[in-house]
């Protein structure tokens, strides 16, 4: 499936229905008065999470969402049935923002959370109410309310507990794919990763959500390469996972324009807890390894572990590192 994360959508809940004008008629009573019902609520539209979606491809195809309007009120005092809601499904972790792209209107973070975005129209009133010791037959009515339109953004933030970031072809698919069931597409060139991918990571008798996110280059909080549009979904991971390939020309060049893109973007994200690897050390022999870790500790004044998803070295003390300081954001 396609990975969509933002659309532009239209909604418009549901006009309330008219009162109605309408006079008691019977055998016994030809002259009994005014008996006009209310109008019916118009339908609200809804967003509700639902965890079974992590795309927003649906609203590709499908751009306007209109509630129905409420029935009009009735002869002998019958109010209009309301509308139903428009219940419109959304993967947890979207935000909605208003036309404008800036002003946030909903966050839905938790499956079954429902947001009333464009609430129904009330009924309009029905002649039974304007009826007064002055005016015994009121030939008056009101229409129902209108409903509320209005384009918003939809833009999707994953939720995961840790992040994989690094520079294209630092070896984050191959980690993903070693350590949990998610099968991301795996070569030897950058930018194979376009779109981000999400494992269940298990250690021990724990587990955890990890996001790998599509390589970062300099310039990336500007747009350039895939830029922002996915530095935003690492803003809510609790643990950054930094990944720096070893055998790199200059690993230390390469950790500090990740770093710098990061702080650029936000810095809250460059705050967040950062846990330092060096990839496929497995095609490097313990002194050269020791050397770039040497490097890049002195760099980054952060211990770093050396790693290989290929052969699987340092893998299980990554990943309860990992959880170590998973579990320190979640408390």
């Amino acid at each position: 499936m396609k990975f969509i994360d933002e659309a532009k959508i239209f909604i418009q809940s549901g006009h309330g229905g008219a009162g109605c004008v309408s006079f008691r008629r019977e055998a016994n009573a030809p002259m009994g008065g005014p008996d006009g019902g209310d109008g019916g609520r118009g339908g609200s539209v809804i967003f509700e999470g639902v965890s079974g979606l992590n795309t927003l491809i649906d609203f590709r195809y499908k751009q306007h969402f209109k509630a129905r309007v409420g029935h009009h009120g009735m002869g002998r005092n019958r109010t209009g049935e309301s509308a139903d809601d428009l219940v419109v499904p959304v993967p947890v972790g979207t935000q909605i923002f208003m036309e404008d792209g800036e002003t946030l209107l909903a966050d839905i973070t938790e499956p079954g959370q429902k947001i009333i975005l464009a609430k129904g129209g009330d009924g309009g009133q029905g002649n039974i109410n304007f009826k007064s010791g002055a005016n015994r037959a009121p030939r008056r009515s009101t229409p129902g309310w209108p409903g509320a339109e209005m384009w918003v953004w939809l833009r999707l933030k994953l939720l995961s507990d840790a992040g994989l970031v690094g520079l294209p072809n630092a070896g984050k698919s191959t980690f993903l794919a070693a350590v949990s069931r998610a099968k991301p597409k795996i070569a030897d060139y950058p930018f194979t990763t376009l779109k981000p991918q999400l494992g269940v990571v298990h250690t021990d008798d724990n587990e955890f959500v990890l996001a790998d996110i599509p390589g970062l280059i300099e310039g990336a909080h500007e747009g350039i390469g895939l830029g922002v549009r996915f530095l935003k979904h690492i803003e809510r991971c609790g643990v950054i996972l930094h990944l720096v390939d070893a055998t790199a020309e200059d690993a230390v060049k390469s950790y500090k324009t990740v770093r710098k893109e990061l702080k650029e973007y936000s810095a809250l994200l460059a705050e967040k807890q950062e846990i330092i690897a060096l990839s496929k050390c497995d095609l490097l022999d313990a002194k050269e390894i020791a050397m770039v870790k040497k490097k890049l500790e002195k760099s980054s004044k952060k211990p770093v572990m050396a790693i290989s998803a290929a052969t699987g070295k340092g893998m299980k003390e990554i990943l309860r590192e990992l959880y170590k300081e998973i579990k320190k954001s979640r408390e």
